[in-house]
């Protein structure tokens, strides 16, 4: 394992009894290194009445992969949505506390949605590729962007589709539909699409829940390589996977986050009972 890998923040917020009556900050434990790609602080996500998620602290260290886990409905993918305002395209949403993304607050008043979101890319559980080839669907981003030079796409549509283990497969039929594509290549061209752009940080909502095991394989693998470049958070509801592709682990239970630290001490010597019980099988 990495320096970096073993390089993290813990933060531990809980109401289990047998856990001491702390504070959020009291339970934050700084690591060796200060380095951080992301942090939450007091972050709140409120449904119109129903908090969805209440005043998460969590760290996210660079290059690295960090799982979310937790059963359905627990505030996990809320909290993924949250760290590139995905969040605020539903009505009725309100967020508090911050989100930063290199010290600076992503929700301050005047962030630049569309440049945040390509800095903070996102994949989501269902692969979605537009109707159109696997080249378009690639330089899509770059478009948007406002990036006209056809070498510049041409060398970011290759070098996206190698990074995701996708170009030797389809080098030679990039006008093909993608829509043609299998689901596990449908879900790759996704990451490409992503990666056209370099974002900073990887976002992906259950990658891998509904390909065979086959793509999901060629799926983790792809994620092992891509940390070496990016900054990766990953919502799974699969013990064995997030255990298998994360350096952090983090367990959210109704909209807590109860305890999050280096993937092998969660699942195999938590501080927190509740944590041991949903990794162990007992609930969720």
């Amino acid at each position: 394992m990495s320096d970096a890998e073993n390089q993290t923040y813990v933060t531990v917020t809980s109401r289990d009894t047998d856990m001491d009556d702390r504070s959020a900050e009291n339970n934050h434990v700084p690591s060796e290194s200060s380095e951080l790609k992301m942090k939450t602080h007091g972050l709140s996500v409120f449904y119109g009445t129903n908090q969805a998620l209440k005043s998460v602290h969590f760290d996210i260290i660079p290059n690295a992969v960090t799982a979310l886990i937790g059963p359905s409905g627990c505030g996990k993918t809320t909290f993924l949505r949250a760290l590139n305002r995905m969040n605020d395209q539903i009505p009725g949403i309100r967020t508090d506390g911050e989100v930063l993304l290199d010290g600076h607050n992503i929700y301050a008043p005047n962030v630049d949605i569309s440049a945040l979101r390509r800095r903070v890319g996102m994949v989501f559980q269902q692969s979605n590729p537009f109707p159109k080839s696997i080249y378009e669907n690639v330089a899509y981003g770059l478009r948007i962007a406002g990036i006209r030079d056809r070498h510049v796409i041409n060398e970011a549509v290759r070098e996206s589709l190698e990074m995701s283990a996708l170009w030797e497969e389809v080098k030679d039929d990039l006008n093909k539909n993608a829509m043609q594509l299998s689901g596990g290549q449908q879900q790759r061209l996704c990451i490409a699409r992503a990666l056209a752009v370099k974002p900073d940080v990887l976002l992906m909502d259950e990658p891998a829940s509904a390909l065979d095991p086959i793509s999901t394989s060629k799926i983790e693998e792809l994620i092992e390589d891509l940390k070496k470049y990016y900054t990766i958070v990953i919502v799974t509801h699969n013990m064995q996977q997030a255990a298998r592709v994360s350096q952090v682990t983090g367990f959210f239970y109704l909209g807590e986050l109860i305890e999050v630290g280096q993937t092998a001490t969660i699942f195999t010597r938590p501080s927190v009972k509740r944590t041991e019980d949903y990794v162990t099988g007992r609930f969720g």
